[in-house]
């Protein structure tokens, strides 16, 4: 259906309406596989910590939280922390709720609502931007390929499925954005300032992107250089790029403040360096006298040899490792097993799957720009895409959380392949251009390579055994149904292993002593203390974070990795049912996929 209504509004016309309800068809085929289903994403959220943390975060702004007050108070040791989110996330989330409460519905509808609102408008506006960025490349041909392959590969990496509330698709989406208006400068004269305004946002949302405004930024800049047409482009890009950073600070941070630098959140720092950056490029682009491309170099040198003495000065902690401050033992028990947080090689080693699925496509199409150049030189546009996609291959290297960015830029160039080998089989039917373009379109889906990997993996070595043989037990514990018994208990805290802190605060009312969040420090350092301790050692930190009960999942993870840690820590004990006296089994709880022991 989505191919022929592509080639359908191929003939009609390219206009920004026609991509647009070609993205809603996708979207609204998504929805309807989901709601087919019974929207399995919501049911059981399983690991997806940060989406439940983001809608107990909305919950808590909805119940009169304050709209600066980010502290969590239900998690960690008593008093809570400050999560390092960004109320630019919570807004539309809570207003979709509010919204769907004002006209009558349940809270619980409501929240459903937000569930599935949230995330697939958000595919659905990201497809139409790679649509357009893609008629941008290659024109009106590249329609098809281009819904295809990016209806496909949004949906493959899965950060747009309903009930996915996080803030790594409203990133995609802002980067995307800024891509493609970055592209649409030349032509329209408001294009580099939103590109700019979406660059700044997705900095603000998050520090993740950092590397992909840092890389748009220094297009504007070069750009500029190289070409003094490009005044107009610099100029924008800053205004929009500072502009957006000010509106940021002074709707999102208190006075009390805005003199404060976060390394791992908007503040301060960030402000400061998006307004020396932004409004210094939009400044020397609005310089008379930089009438050579030499003159251009030598005021974007010393601006930016200004922002880094500025960052080296006054925020020299944050230019160093994310990480670099972080406990041992939580880098060890907790970040070396954050999956999205591993480098390339620990995933080609250990799941091979995911790295056939998330850097395939990506390098094809960086081999593709390679191919490109020993042709001719890159276009404006072609230039552009590559320096975003091999940034974002770059990252990906690092923390593979990267390749959800240059899976999504991947699309750009794949699907103007795909066009080009479509428009040689029109000109010249045969069966060899039919198998290259069959073979094309193969290599260009995530999902072809991840069905290699699984097939060559079972090939060479036998399945691996699963984590936990009981069928009723769930691996993650993700569902409602699982935290039911929990939630009929009276509030106080409890002590689980981090993975089970967000649902713990999303399906009831106790208090989470651990949660898989940087910024909890002492709260994960009890759990780890406690957890892997003796038992006595254990009771001590309970009684001393006045801890109510402990619950295990019996199929987590992170439990088994605690116990195979420390065969003689509570985790073991209790995996094994060996219970210290002062423990207390909840009878309905026993072989339940969460269960509950009662501090006595």
């Amino acid at each position: 259906m989505i191919q022929d209504i592509a080639i359908s509004m191929t003939i009609q016309g390219t206009g920004w309406k026609h991509d647009l309800l070609l993205a809603l068809c996708a979207t609204l085929l998504v929805l309807g596989l989901n709601a087919t289903s019974g929207f399995p994403t919501i049911a059981d959220l399983g690991a997806d910590n940060d989406s439940m943390l983001r809608l107990v975060e909305v919950r808590d702004l909805l119940a009169g939280q304050g709209w600066f007050d980010l502290h969590q108070y239900r998690m960690g040791l008593t008093g809570g922390f400050v999560m390092h989110w960004s109320r630019l996330v919570d807004t539309p989330i809570a207003l979709i709720i509010f919204t769907f409460q004002a006209l009558g519905a349940s809270t619980a509808a409501a929240e459903k609502a937000a569930q599935i609102i949230w995330p697939l408008s958000l595919y659905g506006l990201t497809i139409f931007v790679i649509l357009r960025a893609s008629r941008r490349l290659a024109g009106t041909d590249v329609a098809m390929p281009a819904l295809v392959l990016s209806t496909a590969a949004l949906f493959f990496i899965g950060i747009f499925h309903p009930g996915t509330l996080d803030h790594h698709n409203v990133q995609l989406l802002l980067t995307a954005a800024s891509l493609w208006l970055m592209t649409e400068a030349p032509f329209r004269r408001s294009a580099a300032l939103l590109s700019g305004l979406c660059a700044g946002l997705t900095l603000a949302v998050g520090m993740e992107t950092a590397p992909y405004v840092a890389a748009l930024g220094a297009c504007a800049a070069v750009l500029f250089i190289f070409d003094e047409r490009e005044r107009q482009t610099a100029r924008g890009f800053g205004i929009g790029f500072a502009a957006i950073a000010l509106v940021v600070l002074v709707a999102t941070i208190p006075p009390s403040a805005w003199g404060v630098a976060e390394c791992d959140a908007f503040s301060a720092f960030q402000f400061v360096i998006a307004a020396l950056s932004g409004f210094g490029l939009a400044a020397i682009a609005g310089l008379p006298g930089q009438s050579t491309a030499k003159r251009r170099f030598l005021s974007m040198s010393a601006l930016a040899v200004a922002i880094a003495a500025v960052a080296l000065l006054f925020f020299p902690q944050c230019l160093a490792s994310p990480y670099a401050g972080m406990d041992e033992r939580i880098r060890t028990y907790w970040l070396n097993d954050v999956v999205e947080a591993q480098p390339f090689l620990s995933v080609a080693v250990n799941e091979p799957k995911l790295m056939a699925a998330r850097y395939v496509t990506p390098f094809i199409a960086i081999l593709l720009i390679g191919l490109q150049l020993r042709s001719r030189r890159l276009r404006r546009e072609e230039a552009l895409t590559a320096v975003l996609l091999i940034v974002a291959f770059a990252v990906s290297l690092w923390q593979v959380r990267g390749s959800t960015f240059s899976v999504a830029f991947a699309v750009l160039p794949l699907s103007t392949w795909i066009a080009g080998v479509r428009l040689q089989a029109t000109a010249a039917q045969s069966w060899r251009v039919s198998t290259r373009i069959a073979a094309a379109w193969l290599v260009s889906l995530n999902a072809t390579w991840a069905g290699v990997a699984v097939a060559a993996q079972s090939v060479v070595q036998k399945a691996p055994a699963k984590i936990n043989s009981d069928a009723d037990h769930a691996l993650t514990c993700g569902k409602a149904s699982d935290f039911s018994d929990l939630a009929g208990m009276p509030a106080t805290a409890v002590l689980a292993s981090s993975n089970l802190g967000s649902p713990i605060l999303m399906f009831t009312g106790h208090r989470a002593l651990a949660g898989p969040y940087h910024r909890n420090v002492g709260g994960n350092l009890a759990m780890l203390d406690a957890f892997m301790g003796t038992p006595d050692a254990a009771r001590a930190i309970i009684e001393r974070e006045h801890v109510g009960l402990v619950a295990i999942c019996r199929g987590n993870s992170e439990e088994l990795s605690l116990a195979a840690q420390a065969p003689k820590g509570l985790a073991a004990r209790l995996l094994k049912r060996d219970v210290p006296d002062w423990l207390e089994l909840d009878d309905a709880t026993a072989s339940k996929p969460v269960e509950i022991y009662k501090v006595r």
